[in-house]
């Protein structure tokens, strides 16, 4: 079995951080979102990934993942050249897949269950075509939305206005070669994409058998900033790090609950209660980093508050007169307080950037 990740989104609801970023590439935890994904087909013991990108974006993935020898996976870069859809990106990755059964991961989608159960199970089914992977949720029109009968999914509708179901298709699918039956007798959507839904129904319709796994823990597709945020939190809450100081803590700061913190990273006078990470050579100093804190290299952070916020590489934050909560800000961003008279604001912000100010 193969896995297919797919990443050539241009993440437009993340702008301005996805101009400079993927987004599957923007850290949770300080972590890579995909970074999860590879992590769970690697337990799955799945080794050959193919990762659909972009043009513009590939030498991102490749600088940061690289060959995959170090997840202990062969990974080899798919361009799809423009976005036509799911089932194009499948289709376009067939002399990667050829006959090979495969695990296709939407690679901005994290999901915290084991998915190991869901790949053994098709792996000893062989009268399954596909398995899909699907979750309850409370706004279902926004989704994929699957109907099951007896553990069979009959149909599936992209995004519908009156659902008959609340079972979303939240991005985890199994597939055997005959999805490329399906994917060759569809035609694109009203949107000018090739809807991999499409293809799941042609499936269906010739009475190929697909399954619906159903999941109730936590999963999150990261598409926007809040989405994020919310990650972080979950992540963080999970228990997924270690307790573990590397760096130095003078006597006069106070270190409460769960955190780690980076080698070469100095916390002087401050207070930091975790859950909270704060990676290499960082700096904290007469602040507070509240819970739910992520703090990538080379922060430095003088007379702040800081809590529930992911704060990239790099960055400058100083003598703020107010908390930040709830945040995402991206590398090389800096944030101070200035003197100069005559008092302004004085921003230098990229397209479609948000700046809140406080009254």
């Amino acid at each position: 079995m193969k896995a297919l990740i797919l990443c050539a989104g241009k993440g437009t609801r993340l702008r301005p951080l996805t101009f400079t970023i993927a987004k599957h590439l923007i850290p949770i935890a300080n972590k890579p979102v995909i970074f999860y994904s590879l992590e769970k087909i690697k337990n799955a013991g799945i080794e050959n990934v193919g990762i659909v990108v972009n043009p513009e974006n590939i030498n991102d993935f490749k600088n940061v993942i690289g060959d995959g020898s170090n997840f202990g996976l062969k990974i080899e870069y798919i361009i799809q050249e423009e976005p036509k859809g799911l089932a194009h990106a499948v289709w376009i990755a067939r002399d990667f897949l050829q006959e090979d059964d495969f695990l296709m991961y939407l690679g901005d989608n994290l999901i915290l269950d084991d998915i190991n159960q869901f790949v053994e199970e098709f792996k000893n089914s062989k009268e399954l075509h596909a398995s899909i992977l699907l979750s309850p949720v409370k706004d279902p029109s926004r989704f994929g939305i699957a109907v099951v009968k007896n553990g069979e999914i009959i149909q599936v509708i992209e995004k519908p206005k009156e659902p008959p179901s609340n079972l979303a298709i939240i991005g985890l699918y199994l597939f055997r070669k005959t999805i490329f039956e399906g994917i060759k007798n569809i035609k694109p959507s009203w949107r000018g994409e090739l809807e991999i839904t499409d293809a799941i129904g042609y499936l269906i319709d010739k009475k190929f058998k697909v399954k619906g796994h159903i999941i109730y823990g936590w999963w999150k597709d990261t598409g926007k900033p809040e989405d994020l945020i919310e990650a972080n939190r979950k992540i963080l809450d999970d228990n997924s790090f270690k307790n573990e100081i590397k760096g130095v803590i003078d006597p006069s700061s106070d270190i409460q609950g769960r955190i780690y913190i980076g080698e070469n990273s100095e916390i002087i006078n401050s207070t930091i209660r975790g859950p909270v990470v704060i990676a290499d050579n960082c700096v904290i100093k007469d602040s507070y980093i509240g819970p739910y804190s992520s703090l990538g290299n080379n922060v430095l952070v003088e007379n702040c508050e800081i809590q529930n916020s992911i704060v990239m590489d790099n960055v400058k934050l100083l003598n703020l007169p107010y908390p930040i909560d709830s945040s995402l800000i991206g590398k090389h961003v800096q944030i101070v307080e200035s003197q100069k008279k005559p008092k302004a604001l004085r921003l230098v912000i990229g397209d479609m950037g948000k700046v809140e100010i406080v009254r």
